[in-house]
């Protein structure tokens, strides 16, 4: 659990501090059209009490990145407390010229001026609003002529919901991110009308009724009361099913339930006597069994004072403070045993179990190249359940009968220098067949030693060499940061690529460098001019995400620019979708990965940078898979970087919708096929576009949700199109979309033309 004292500065990023400052006295209780929040002016709207405000935050971890949200304003909470409760676009960022208005057409709406574009808006351009309300219970209102209620925040949380606030159906909290990409954990209620943490879309890891759940009742909503009670209830407003808080029969002023970075839901009261928020209950009691709770490659035990902490057990042997590693082998590993420990996957979140022995188990993993951790379980029936995926985490504790078993790479076999020692007691030179053993022992010795000295000279006149070389690169180029990148020579570059002689697609090279890596080299041509190649460095540097190919070094000498890149193994997805019999390694489960990992790629380079990126180029062949088939975006920020942020992601949003049709029909970028697609979905029968070579597996939800995606991005329309953190959302089953009205301008009628492509939409619902 969080340190209670510091709950504020877990929201919305981690680490993340607020800033509110210059508080505006109490604003009247209306808020007319035309007001506006400022970054430069750090202003504020302030509910008729005071007990809520609503403003700018500002990211610590990075600069220039702001939210608006609305806060806690009481004077009993100091500052630092005064904790966040709703965000605008939940993990939306601006930059520090930007505003937050209430328009006079009636939409709340954020502006980034950095970058010239609309970010989030309420869509509420007709509904004939005439101002805004921030009320004392945190909730804020449109208001219309007739002052009734058109839209508010408190149907559209974010992470946090506060007393008389209802989580309706299909609505969803989102837990904020620990970086810059947004978060996996969510609080979702079922059509069935459960509450249930998920991570991702998949894994559910608590209900609130358990396996003892009542299927039969549906329709009901979530509420928290004031009296610190969460409770679901159904049309006639009865509790179904209640948790209550600690506290829940004292008298508090403050309460508010909130989905935490960890993943865990909790409830939490203020306590002015210690000026602090304190947890007062939590759906999962052991932290723990939170999916993924220590990331990617920690295991989550209980410390001697009974609260858990991520720990790093996997690691190479000869770097004791390596970071946890991920299997990288071909050959020469070893099995590490961690007895009380289960282990799961977590990119693909699925294993496969058998049932077998403990030393069979083992034995499998050895023997399956793909296996990279297997854990073992006896709770009446014998399983093994493998693992295949570098990225896989759990727990340990002592009351758990699991073993897992962890492949690792093993290093060289050490020479142990006590092996040529003898005992006192033995004769210090023993003689063998005439041949003095001692002395071949110094002869050898000195002929290690003038090897190692040749080898240091060779050595220390390579290191030279290349010290002169990026010597002479950095004065040509004074003040350039390369992030870190591998400055290369063009001579280099034609070593490791062997003179160019594998090509792995348009002007791409396999190479390796000098320690085996191997690598893939992009050719950028001469044409690039030196201020776009600094620009392209400068900015894909510096990035890093799991589903982002990784810059390595790049080239830069006259007439060559040579990007050098992380080499992904299985290649890209066009040759999959071209070959009949790779298609069938494309299976469908694959196909809508794809789409998912994509979207969330492109989101981050949108919105989870510095500055906005634009892909520019995103096709299939720009997107690979690595050995275990999950999907990497390569060649981003290469093919607009003159253009304006908002013309490049509306071009990343249809290239998207493109790139989901080709998966969906396995046909290839034909404007023919897109019309003839959507005109086979709009008479009702999108079974009939899948690929042909699918056998079976296609869930017609899916294709449903994909289909609809793809025309909305197609849009003629630019501002019809979603952004691509709504297709996330979408995508993930956090929203739902809207049918599309057809995509393609020339067959929309002059009155269809008006209805729905004249102006600005939305196509997704929360």
């Amino acid at each position: 659990m969080l340190e209670q004292g510091n709950f504020l500065f877990n929201w919305p990023f981690l680490p993340c501090v607020f800033f509110w400052f210059f508080l505006f006295p109490v604003v009247a209780s209306q808020i007319p059209l035309g007001s506006k929040l400022s970054v430069e002016e750090n202003n504020l709207w302030v509910s008729p009490r005071g007990d809520f405000a609503i403003g700018f935050v500002k990211r610590s971890d990075q600069p220039y990145q702001y939210s608006v949200g609305i806060r806690f304003n009481s004077k009993s909470i100091p500052v630092p407390k005064q904790t966040v409760v709703w965000v605008a676009g939940a993990d939306v960022t601006v930059g520090n010229k930007s505003y937050f208005q209430l328009s006079q057409n009636g939409e709340l709406v954020l502006v980034d001026s950095l970058r010239g574009v609309t970010v989030w808006t309420s869509n509420t351009s007709e509904l004939a609003v005439v101002s805004a309300l921030l009320r004392d219970d945190g909730n804020l209102f449109l208001l219309n002529r007739k002052q009734e209620v058109v839209w508010q925040s408190f149907d559209n949380p974010s992470d946090t919901l506060l007393p008389g606030q209802n989580l309706p159906v299909h609505k969803t909290l989102r837990a904020a991110s620990r970086n810059s990409v947004s978060s996996y954990y969510s609080l979702y209620m079922n059509a069935s009308g459960q509450l249930q943490l998920k991570w991702e879309s998949d894994v559910i890891y608590w209900s609130s009724y358990g396996s003892r759940g009542n299927s039969s009742i549906s329709n009901l909503g979530a509420v928290l009361t004031s009296g610190g009670v969460l409770q679901l209830v159904g049309h006639n407003q009865e509790p179904v099913w209640s948790v209550f808080g600690e506290d829940h029969n004292d008298s508090v002023n403050s309460r508010l339930l909130k989905l935490d970075i960890d993943g865990n839901l909790r409830m939490y009261s203020w306590v002015e006597a210690t000026a602090s928020w304190r947890s007062v209950w939590q759906a999962v009691e052991n932290q723990c069994n939170v999916f993924a709770t220590c990331g990617e490659h920690g295991i989550c035990v209980f410390n001697a004072s009974g609260s858990p902490e991520c720990q790093c057990p996997f690691k190479t042997t000869s770097s004791p403070s390596s970071k946890c590693f991920a299997l990288n082998c071909e050959s020469n590993y070893s099995m590490d045993t961690y007895e009380h420990t289960f282990l799961y996957g977590i990119y693909p979140p699925n294993e496969s179990i058998t049932i077998t022995s403990l030393q069979q188990c083992k034995e499998l993993c050895i023997q399956d190249p793909a296996c990279t951790a297997a854990t073992f379980t006896n709770d009446g029936t014998a399983q093994c359940r493998m693992k295949t995926s570098p990225y896989f985490s759990g727990h340990q504790n002592p009351s758990l009968s699991s073993i897992s078993f962890v492949k690792k790479c093993s290093d060289p076999i050490a020479v142990n220098p006590h092996a040529f020692r003898s005992s006192p007691a033995q004769s210090p030179v023993k003689r063998s067949h005439g041949l003095c053993i001692s002395c071949l022992i110094g002869a050898a010795s000195g002929t290690f030693v003038l090897f190692a000295i040749v080898q240091i000279g060779i050595g220390y006149y390579i290191y030279r060499r290349r010290y002169q070389i990026l010597r002479k690169a950095t004065l040509a180029y004074p003040g350039w940061n390369s992030k870190g990148l591998m400055m290369l020579p063009f001579t280099e570059i034609k070593d490791i690529t062997g003179t160019f002689k594998h090509q792995i697609g348009p002007g791409m090279y396999r190479g390796e460098l000098p320690n085996h890596q191997p690598v893939a080299v992009k050719d950028l041509e001469n044409a690039i001019e030196e201020r776009k190649f600094r620009a392209v460095v400068s900015k894909i540097g510096s990035i890093h995400h799991k589903n982002l190919v990784r810059l390595d070094g790049y080239c830069f000498e006259l007439g060559h620019r040579y990007l050098v890149y992380e080499y992904v193994k299985n290649g890209s997805v066009d040759k999959y979708i071209e070959d009949d019999e790779l298609s069938q390694r494309l299976t469908w489960k694959r196909r809508v990965d794809i789409c998912i990992t994509v979207a969330r790629a492109i989101c981050y380079l949108h919105t989870g940078c510095r500055e906005f990126i634009s892909h520019g180029n995103l096709k299939c062949s720009n997107v690979v898979l690595d050995k275990n088939y999950e999907p990497k975006v390569s060649e981003f920020g290469l093919g607009t970087a003159h253009l304006e942020a908002s013309y490049g992601g509306e071009k990343d949003v249809e290239d998207f919708g493109k790139m989901v049709l080709i998966l969906i029909t396995g046909r290839p970028e034909v404007k023919d096929a897109w019309e003839w697609t959507y005109e086979e979905w709009i008479q009702q029968r999108p079974e009939g576009v899948v690929d042909k070579r699918l056998d079976n597996g296609v869930d017609l939800k899916e294709l449903e949700r994909l289909l609809r995606i793809a025309f909305w991005c197609l849009q003629t329309n630019e501002h019809m199109r979603p952004s691509m953190g709504e297709l996330v959302k979408v995508l993930e089953g956090t929203l739902t979309v809207d049918p599309p009205p057809p995509p393609f301008s020339h067959r929309l009628s002059e009155e269809e033309s008006l209805e729905s492509g004249s102006r600005p939409r939305s196509p997704v619902e929360p």
